[in-house]
């Protein structure tokens, strides 16, 4: 009895260590969330995902994709950047809702394996210029050849139905929901989520630059990779939303420097705000021909307090400003998710014109204010006795020393009494006790 114990125990231990050591020596599974429009920041961040599972000689990398777009060119440095890749890579449109919309699908279809959590959407993956407009006839077949053409290598095997559906979603901006995807063999799996996900790739086999290769996934431990905060940063930028904001501080705090020289702190504030929506709209789809507009916008601000006309001017920049920007960011053919909130611009168009009509408000009344100037601005102010003997003496009255001498109603005046001025005969103030 007492053996039969020891070697039960023998073997529980055996069993804990030999779990142990398969764990310890299994190949991680490499998770990246690229949640997000795909843009140059997305693109280092796969790469960075792609290279850190390469060290830690990983079974495989997963990426959990969600987005509405991007970047034609971004995106064929991402296809590149995955079928180069050594260790397998794995596009997991997640989670439910999420789609691979645009470029996403082009970046689904050139995994290694492809799946799709349920109620999400793939496709609708037409170019259109850098400036938001639908391209010409000449320039819409090339790009649209061009992206066809980057995904039909890993298409064609996967069948004549899926390369249809593929070809499709260039030609016709055709989109497919994830059932639809699998029947048609775009995609290899609908899985519901990670960890389901990683049960139907046990055993498969996928094809790398080197031949095929058989995944093991069994207990396999998940090596979550997060975007890093510099990639996160620059993504944000890439937000019309915050490229518009920056745009506009930035272009305010310059003005209020030019108006005010010899400060510092708004002159740096506006460079780094430029410098940041030069970097976003540098990646976005904007139609430059916004900006004249802005420019006119802000002469016509500084022109109505230079030149005040009661607000007429400031209201026209107003107007321009909002033109301005609704036409660099919003553009009739920009997609929808590179478009600028209308309430925000509207906003911080009107929020900007009432700052510049309250300068304009202050320079009016500055201007009729009566010139303060002269002896009789020290009628009734009030001062402190620095010597005094007799009738005359030497009073303080706002940091400066002044000849005085007492008023025939004021009483007894006295060193350190409080006096105040009455009247003022050239350079001599006339004061009586307070």
């Amino acid at each position: 009895m007492k053996t039969r114990r020891i070697l039960l125990f023998l073997f529980i231990i055996f069993t804990a260590f030999q779990a142990v050591f398969a764990q310890g020596n299994s190949s991680p599974a490499v998770v990246l969330t690229a949640d997000g429009p795909i843009m140059p920041p997305m693109l280092e961040y796969i790469r960075r995902g792609i290279e850190t599972a390469e060290q830690r000689d990983a079974e495989m990398i997963v990426i959990q994709l969600n987005t509405p777009g991007g970047s034609i060119e971004t995106m064929l440095e991402i296809i590149a950047a995955i079928r180069d890749s050594d260790v397998p890579v794995v596009v997991y449109v997640a989670p439910r809702n999420a789609i691979a919309g645009s470029a996403g699908a082009m970046i689904t279809m050139a995994g290694h394996a492809s799946a799709m959590a349920p109620e999400t959407s793939i496709g609708a993956s037409s170019p259109i210029s850098s400036s938001g407009e639908n391209l010409n006839s000449t320039a819409d077949a090339k790009a649209k050849e061009i992206v066809k053409a980057s995904i039909r290598p890993f298409v064609t095997p996967r069948g004549e139905e899926a390369l249809e559906l593929a070809e499709a979603m260039v030609d016709e901006a055709k989109a497919a929901t994830a059932d639809e995807a699998l029947e048609a063999g775009l995609i290899d799996f609908v899985a519901d989520d990670l960890e389901d996900l990683l049960q139907v790739l046990n055993g498969f086999t996928v094809e790398m630059k080197d031949g095929g290769r058989t995944l093991h996934t069994e207990g396999i431990v998940v090596l979550p990779l997060n975007i890093s905060f510099i990639e996160q940063l620059l993504l944000m930028l890439t937000d019309p939303n915050i490229a518009f904001l920056l745009l506009a501080i930035g272009v305010q705090t310059i003005l209020i420097e030019l108006s005010s020289p010899g400060g510092w702190v708004a002159g740096f504030i506006g460079a780094v705000c430029l410098t940041l929506a030069a970097y976003g709209m540098g990646v976005l789809t904007v139609n430059w021909f916004g900006v004249i507009f802005l420019v006119i916008a802000f002469v016509l601000f500084v022109l109505d307090i230079k030149a005040p006309t009661h607000g007429a001017l400031t209201t026209a920049g107003v107007a321009s400003f909002i033109i301005g920007a609704l036409v660099l960011f919003n553009s009739p053919g920009t997609p929808q998710f590179q478009r600028v909130s209308v309430p925000l611009v509207i906003g911080t168009g009107v929020f900007i014109g009432l700052i510049f009509f309250g300068i304009m408000m202050i320079a009016l009344r500055a201007l009729h204010k009566p010139a303060a100037m002269g002896g009789e601005t020290f009628i009734g102010k009030t001062g402190i006795v620095k010597s005094f003997e007799g009738e005359a003496g030497q009073v303080q009255v706002e940091s400066e020393l002044w000849s005085a001498e007492k008023a025939a109603e004021s009483g007894p005046i006295g060193k350190g009494d409080k006096i105040e001025v009455v009247e003022v005969r050239g350079l001599r103030l006339i004061v009586k006790k307070k």
